[in-house]
This record gives C-alpha cells, structure tokens and sequence, in this order.
C-alpha cells in the first residue's frame, strides 16, 4: 500500500486535500500533518514513499522540510506545492523536490502526481535498483528555467520573446543551449549567436526538450563526471536524439511524440553521468573493465551495481513526472522487448536509433555494413512488424552521419 505524507500549515487546506483524496483511502495509507515539525515526528516513526508539503509554512519552510526528508529518508518522492507568486522562494527550493505543482491545485493533476510517484516507487522493487539509488543521496532537480518554462508555454499567449528572456536569465543555460544548437546534429547553415536568434529559427516547441537536456548536462558537467565522459555522452546522446526524431517523423508519429523521440535519445544515456557523478573511480573501473573485455557496459553496471544506467535514467525521468513514454524509451533503450506495445513509438525510435549511432562511430557508414554491425532487438522489431522498414532507417543514419562528418 502506497504511504503518502501530506503537510500544511493551513488547516482549512488541509481539510480540503483529505477530503480529495478520501476516495484512496482503500489504496493509500494517507496521514495529514499540521505543520512541519508534526511531519518530521510522524516520519521519524514511519516511512513514508510520498511527502507533499506547501512551500509557504511558518519555522521550516516546505523547501526545508523537504531537504530534510532528502538527508533523512532519501527513499520518499518530494512534491512540492506553491503559489506562482512565490518565485524566488520556488527557486531556492528546487534541489529538494523531485515535483512540483502549482496552486491552486488541480484536482486530478494532484492525484495524478501521487500515484505516479507511487508508480515510481514500484519501480525500485527491481532487485538491486533500491539499494542503488539509496546510496545516491540526492539526484539531479528539474532544472528551475525548465520549470519556469513550461509554466510560460502552458499561456495561450507564449510569446518566443519570452522564452529566450527565461533562457537568457541564466547565463550558464544559454551557454549550454546555444552548445547544443550550433552542434553539427541541428543542421542549422548558419551560426546562432543568442537564444532570441535560436528560439526564432527553432521555435517553441524544438526548445521544450532542448532546454530541459541542456539544464541536465549542466548539472551534471560542474560534478564529479569526468569531462571527457560528459562530452563523449553527451555527443553521441545529441547524435541519437537527432536521429530518433528523424525515425519517428519518418514513421508518422506527431510532433509531441517526435518531440519526445529526440528528447528520451538525449537523455537516453544520463543515468551514465548519475552513477560517474555518484561513484567516481568505481563507475570508471567498470567502463574501463567492460572495455577491456568487450562487453556490454549495461552487463558490467548489472554485474556491479544490480542496475544499470538505463534503469537509474529511467527512474529518474519519472521522478521529475515526465510522459511515461519517455520514461519507458529512456528505461528500456537497451530491452524494448519488456515492452508490452506493439506499434512504434519513442521507444522504438530511441532503441533503434541508440543501435545505428554505435554502428555508424564503428565506421559502417553504408546500408550493408549498418546491417552487419547495428545490434537491434529483432524480436521486438518482429512483434511490432516492422523490420521492413530497417533499410530505410539505415539510409535515413547513413545521410545524418554524411552531413555530420
């Protein structure tokens, strides 16, 4: 039964949230705290696998009790609740959340939000990821422009002015972005000098993931990860994200679900930075092993760690409650048979994709030696009756990889 902590210091609130969520009672294991301290008591005696605090309480605020909850009880998935008025304190509270919902409330996003993060937690009940990720105190947060985008293009009258002042307000963003935007993989022909230029040639819709991919690899490049790692990911991350679009577009799939193709190809391999950042010298000794004897590095993280990088990018892409097929695509780029579904989707597009960038840095960069050296999942591709389509897709790799050599 899911264990869900729900704080405020309004108690009319409070009375209101119990009241929504009465018709769980049969599902969830639900206590309401009056405050913060009530909360930490209540936690110091039980588990709990959600906390969902207001921002705004008197002593600590909702920021603070999380980060509690972060050091304390590393298991429990935070959600925070704020006001949008609350700009400045939101910021200074990103770390500690993995979620974050705006008042007032919808009734059914909020719901939605629980038991997706109820969802999340049975995901660690795959042997050995629970005790991975127990050991990694704190993952990365949404990054905070991410947020403030998405609260800007949710306006009917998001303006891509707008967007580029959001980007433009944290300068190490718009250095990333502007990074990923004149990478030889956009194949822009001309030299994007500011991120007004890029979100006018891009616009809106193309910066959704390309902000959130550039926030993460930020994060993620001022840690522990070697710089040579995080180039070498997040190049051939950019490389496959280009090329699942492309697969996806080619197949039919609308722009949402393209968009979602390119976005789960960049972050595919981000659990990779998460363990380097996470377990140093260990992580590298594992790469270096694998490499050493020609396996599958997905086989030495399992032999090591009872999970490996897809699992732990995959867990971490629901925590921040991204689309569920962009969890699964990130997840199972390397199994897409534990996949129930029988039609293309990101997932496919990400898999097959991940498979011919390999195979195109190997040198096989015509149909035929793609053929040989691209280590698809042909059962899966069997089940979705689509091996047909395996030719075209090579040419569609094989054209990307000539204009990008």
């Amino acid at each position: 039964m899911l264990r869900v902590l729900i704080v405020d210091d309004d108690a009319e609130a409070l009375y209101r949230t119990q009241r929504l969520l009465r018709g769980y009672r049969s599902d969830w294991q639900m206590k309401f705290c009056f405050g913060p301290e009530p909360a930490l008591d209540a936690l110091s005696l039980e588990a709990y696998d959600v906390v969902v605090a207001d921002l705004k309480m008197p002593g600590a605020d909702g920021g603070e009790l999380l980060a509690c909850v972060r050091d304390l009880y590393p298991d429990a998935i935070r959600l925070l609740v704020c006001n949008q008025a609350e700009h400045n304190e939101l910021l200074r509270s990103m770390g500690p959340a993995h979620q974050y919902l705006a008042k007032p409330v919808d009734p059914v996003l909020f719901r939605d939000s629980i038991a997706r993060a109820g969802i999340i937690g049975k995901r660690l009940s795959k042997p050995g990821l629970k005790a991975l990720v127990s050991q990694i105190s704190t993952l990365p947060s949404l990054p905070a422009v991410f947020v403030e985008l998405m609260r800007e293009l949710r306006d009917p009258n998001a303006s891509v002015h707008r967007v580029a002042e959001l980007i433009g307000s944290d300068v190490a963003m718009t250095a990333k972005v502007l990074q990923l935007v004149n990478s030889s993989f956009f194949g822009l022909t001309v030299h994007v000098k500011d991120v007004h230029h890029a979100a006018a040639l891009l616009g809106l819709n193309a910066l959704k993931p390309l902000v959130l991919s550039a926030g993460v690899f930020r994060q993620l490049e001022e840690s522990r990860v070697p710089a040579a790692l995080a180039s070498q990911v997040l190049e051939h991350s950019l490389a496959v994200g280009c090329l699942a679009k492309k697969l996806a577009e080619a197949e039919g799939l609308d722009r949402d679900q393209a968009d979602n193709a390119m976005l789960a190809g960049i972050l595919h391999d981000i659990g990779k930075l998460v363990l380097a950042d996470y377990f140093g010298l260990e992580y590298a000794q594992v790469c270096m092993a694998a490499e050493t004897a020609d396996l599958p590095l997905l086989n030495a993280e399992l032999d090591q760690f009872s999970a490996s990088h897809a699992d732990i990018g995959g867990y971490l892409l629901g925590l921040w409650g991204l689309p569920q097929e962009l969890i699964e695509a990130v997840a199972l780029h390397h199994d897409p048979s534990a996949h129930e579904g029988t039609e293309f989707s990101p997932l496919t597009a990400v898999h097959v994709a991940n498979a011919l960038v390999h195979a195109t840095v190997e040198g096989n960069e015509d149909p035929e030696s793609l053929r040989m050296a691209a280590k698809y999942d042909r059962r899966y591709l069997a089940r979705l009756r689509c091996e047909r389509r395996i030719s075209e897709w090579e040419a569609i790799a094989v054209g990307l990889a000539t204009c990008h050599s």
